[in-house]
């Protein structure tokens, strides 16, 4: 039995390496609102002197009002609930969606999680791309804790898509 033990280890470490793989967070296009990664999921764009694009500072305004008091400022997790700069690391971003639109219970003899479903609050649908793309920038380290010092302004397209989500 103990002679196993070294190849379950061994096959742990590597069933888990797959989740130490970079994150696909390189800008290669922007629609007029948002920058997109090359498998079309959207990410931030953060320039040589620290400027945020306007969805990544967006979000970071957007979690602050929505999110963090359930997991705690800039996606550093709490006592309550998990950090969600890793979590928007690790997921994929359909299932990041699917979880905030949907909720999640996880509740056993050893866990007690509850995300309830934010579906239908556009004060966090409609801001979701920005929520998500704040959270992978905190998860790379590439936006410090705080506010962005610096942000890109908000463009007319950005403005005219959150009027049209928020019912304007």
């Amino acid at each position: 039995m103990k002679a196993g033990m070294p190849l379950l280890a061994f096959a742990t470490f590597f069933a888990n390496a797959a989740f130490a793989e970079e994150p696909n967070v390189e800008a290669v296009t922007n629609d007029g609102v948002r920058w997109f990664n090359s498998d079309d999921t959207p990410t931030y764009k953060i320039e040589a002197d620290g400027t945020v694009d306007w969805p990544t500072f967006s979000g970071y305004r957007r979690y602050q009002a929505e999110c963090h008091v359930c997991h705690g400022p800039e996606g550093e997790g709490s006592t309550y609930a998990p950090a969600l700069k890793a979590s928007a690391l690790r997921m994929d971003y359909y299932d990041f969606i699917g979880v905030v639109a949907s909720g999640r219970k996880n509740v056993g003899a050893a866990d007690n999680q509850v995300m309830p479903a934010f579906g239908t609050n556009p004060n966090v649908m409609c801001y979701l791309d920005d929520i998500y793309t704040y959270l992978r920038a905190r998860g790379t380290d590439v936006v410090p804790r705080g506010r962005p010092a610096k942000k890109e302004a908000k463009s007319d397209a950005y403005a005219e898509a959150e009027k049209a989500c928020m019912g304007g």
